[in-house]
């Protein structure tokens, strides 16, 4: 007899069916796995047999074969481990049936308890979707599969206790959906950064946009705290953007069990020596990346020009497209990478060319040099080019309090709010990712405005995608002063973002 126990697997970011089919049949005992299985879903035949007897059941002794279908997709992972032990199981008669509308996943100790394991969020909302009822997963997983809507959610602990409920002797109780609490963990604060008023001005309009930024200039000016603050202001996460960030992180292992849904955004900062493959993703079996990572957040690159020019480039199509595909012996994986790009650079090599004190000793050329590290059509991509000018002694000593972080939120938040209601009804959440179209609908000039910005494209030498970056960059600079229009002065503002004086 063939029995048949529905499970679920993992490929990228999504999820799919897989069926587990065990078959005793008659001959000298053997344990086989079938349908492309990798060297971790092989060892469950160990985890199996251990388990068994350490929960006392008898293992059948008999030839066993066990099919992963569809067994042309590759399968890894310790997901099977609790599939496979229930068809044995039920093969062998110590269980007499599965709900046909369940799925089970989950990983196994040698005495039977269950573990943890990752991707249970794109798994169960793709469970949901196949018209699974009950999914019985790992006690630990179980806060983060209720975020699913439609799913009744067992959270087992081990065998014995899953074995007595589907026997109906001591039912299990369904895991209750979990909600999100207020994350109080403190956020750097940008009431601790004295003086840089402009500097901050330019990471509102960022984070009330999604804007990217490039942040120039000498070593101690303020870059990296600036950068780091900007999580603090950052605007509140929808609940479609809280799951597929979650759905990410999951797939990372990177989600905790107590607090399973990621309400803050994310604010990655890969070190400068990272590869290619560690910030676009990669590896033998394709897994999401640092960008993927920043999803619906933010990615910080501190000291720029010390990257990798390859690992550089890579960001290239993620920042136009909002998504990276990546291609592999395994197989091709489209992973989703809307993120904002923050970066910070020092002028030079030395880091204090236009520094007051004159103290650069580096000559034109190898500024220039310098400068060449990031590539034009990088920084065409980049939004807003800040120059973070050294603190003046009388900013440091100032008694009054800077402005909160909280207060600029709010801000940002009211920006966000104008954008939602503007782009209600399409995937667009934010000005920085409008169409050509949608730029010609909502970001009109008036007479003046349109000699302002013929003057500017033509002494600037702008391309076209600056030219649309500047007037997105408007548009969110008048729903900060919660103006329908763009007005003279939300394009003059707009323009000077783009008019460094490093990089000119």
């Amino acid at each position: 007899m063939v029995v048949t126990v529905r499970s679920l697997g993992l490929f990228g970011i999504g999820g799919y069916e897989v069926s587990v089919e065990c078959f005793l049949s008659g001959g000298l005992p053997a344990f086989d796995v079938v349908g492309l299985p990798d060297a971790a879903v092989r060892e469950a035949r160990e985890r199996a047999r251990a388990a068994m007897k350490n929960c006392g059941a008898k293992f059948p002794v008999s030839r066993i074969t066990v099919n992963l279908a569809p067994a042309g997709q590759r399968k890894e992972g310790t997901i099977y481990d609790l599939p496979i032990l229930l068809g044995l199981l039920t093969a062998a008669g110590d269980l007499k049936g599965l709900p046909e509308d369940a799925a089970f996943v989950g990983e196994l100790s040698l005495t039977g308890a269950l573990r943890p394991i990752s991707g249970i969020l794109p798994m169960a909302l793709f469970a949901a979707q196949a018209g699974v009822k009950s999914l019985y997963v790992p006690a630990a997983n179980g806060a983060e599969a209720t975020l699913v809507d439609g799913l009744t959610v067992y959270p087992v602990s081990d065998v014995n206790t899953l074995i007595r409920h589907l026997r109906g002797e001591e039912p299990i109780l369904p895991a209750e959906t979990w909600e999100p609490t207020p994350d109080d963990r403190p956020l750097p604060d940008f009431a601790d950064v004295m003086g840089q008023e402009n500097v901050k001005r330019a990471l509102e309009i960022a984070a009330a946009g999604g804007h990217n930024i490039l942040l120039i200039g000498s070593p101690g000016a303020g870059k990296s705290m600036l950068a780091r603050r900007l999580p603090s202001i950052l605007p509140d996460m929808t609940r479609p953007e809280s799951l597929e960030t979650t759905a990410i992180y999951s797939v990372a292992g990177m989600t905790e069990a107590d607090h399973p849904l990621i309400v803050r955004r994310p604010f990655r900062s890969p070190h400068h020596t990272a590869s290619p493959a560690s910030l676009s993703g990669g590896g033998t079996v394709p897994r999401p990346g640092e960008i993927s990572l920043s999803h619906n957040g933010v990615l910080f690159l501190d000291e720029l020009p010390e990257f990798d020019k390859t690992a550089l480039e890579t960001l290239r199509q993620p920042l136009e497209d909002g998504e990276v595909t990546i291609t592999r012996v395994a197989g091709s994986l489209t992973l989703p990478s809307r993120f904002m790009l923050v970066g910070a650079m020092n002028p030079c090599r030395c880091g204090w060319y236009g520094h007051p004190s004159g103290r650069c000793t580096c000559s034109s050329a190898q500024v220039e040099s310098y400068m060449r590290r990031i590539s034009g059509p990088l920084l065409d991509r980049i939004d807003m080019h800040v120059d973070v000018p050294s603190v003046a002694y009388e900013a440091m000593r100032r008694k009054e309090t800077p402005e909160s972080s909280a207060v600029v939120r709010g801000r940002v938040n009211d920006a966000r709010s104008i954008q939602k209601a503007r782009f209600a009804g399409t995937e667009i959440a934010c000005n920085a990712f409008m169409t050509p179209a949608m730029i010609g609908r909502f970001c009109v000039l008036d007479a003046a405005g349109e000699t302002l910005m013929k003057n500017a494209f033509d002494r600037l030498g702008l391309t076209g995608r600056a030219h649309d970056r500047i007037l997105r960059r408007a548009r969110t600079i008048a729903d900060l002063d919660h103006s329908d229009t763009i007005e003279s002065t939300h394009l003059a503002e707009a323009i000077q973002y783009r008019s460094s004086s490093i990089l000119k």
